[in-house]
């Protein structure tokens, strides 16, 4: 595994090669993780695929200097220059945050992708909070205030898992973000500067009957994140196309000890 740095306008950003296969597979990480996560895929199928990596925005090595935007502009332009020339029929394979991202990417450039392989995926579902905080004026006033003066969100939080409106999981994730300034400056920069990449479920489904992609879903049956039940709501309608497989697993299934799941949705 090589990791390389792209200078793209006036930031650089860190990205990962790794196998020697003839398959290209684009890889995104998860919210708050470095893109070498997928390392481990390399010792089981780097014969078959070559894998790159691409660390996002405030994550990893990337230096973004490009202010609070990221656009699907901005993406399509980093992976043209990774890619070998005239690439085509890509795999995508997200976690979590990269969900979204892959399905964003997949939705602008439906017919370069052969399959959609998504662990855990944010995207399938609109989260309030997100659109609230990112999407909206006031929102995002109140959210820039909140990452400044967290006290007052810290109570209702608390009390909203007291009352169990908020999912214990969800509470955890949050406080831990949260409870930590750096943590909480990383948490504005990172979800403000991804605001642009919103997949349109109904146009992505569209593209994926139209474009015959396969798509697989893998999600933990213990994860308390992000459900498996949006899954099965995101199926409906493109189901000769989608599969979707439930493991023993919390929310972390891009894990080395689920590699074998990983392989066999790239594979079938």
């Amino acid at each position: 595994m090589t990791q390389n740095l792209l200078v793209y306008k006036n930031s650089v950003i860190s990205w990962y090669r790794f196998g020697s296969g003839v398959q290209p597979v684009l890889c995104f990480h998860g919210y708050g993780e470095q893109a070498d996560v997928f390392s481990f895929l390399e010792k089981y199928a780097g014969d078959k695929y070559c894998f790159y990596a691409i660390e996002m925005p405030f994550h990893g090595k990337t230096n973004w200097k490009e202010g609070l935007l990221f656009t699907i502009e901005d993406l399509q332009n980093i992976v043209k220059e990774l890619l070998p020339e005239n690439s085509d029929k890509i795999f995508l394979l997200g976690f979590s945050l990269g969900g979204r991202v892959a399905l964003s990417l997949y939705q602008a450039t439906p017919e370069k992708f052969n399959k959609i392989v998504l662990l855990a995926p944010d995207g399938l579902k609109v989260n309030f909070w997100y659109w609230l905080s990112t999407q909206t004026w006031v929102g995002s006033k109140i959210f820039y205030f909140t990452m400044m003066h967290p006290g007052w969100f810290f109570g209702f939080l608390k009390l909203l898992n007291k009352l169990k409106w908020v999912n214990p999981g969800v509470f955890k994730f949050v406080k831990y973000y949260i409870d930590d300034k750096p943590m909480r400056e990383l948490l504005f920069n990172r979800w403000i500067t991804l605001r642009r990449l919103k997949p349109d479920l109904k146009r992505i489904k569209k593209e994926i009957v139209a474009q015959m992609t396969m798509v697989r879903l893998v999600y933990g049956r213990h994860d308390r994140i992000i459900l498996s039940v949006v899954g099965d709501e995101f199926r409906n309608g493109i189901e000769e196309n989608c599969t979707l497989t439930v493991i023993d697993s919390g929310h972390q299934v891009l894990h080395e000890k689920h590699v074998q799941i990983i392989l066999k949705s790239l594979v079938e």
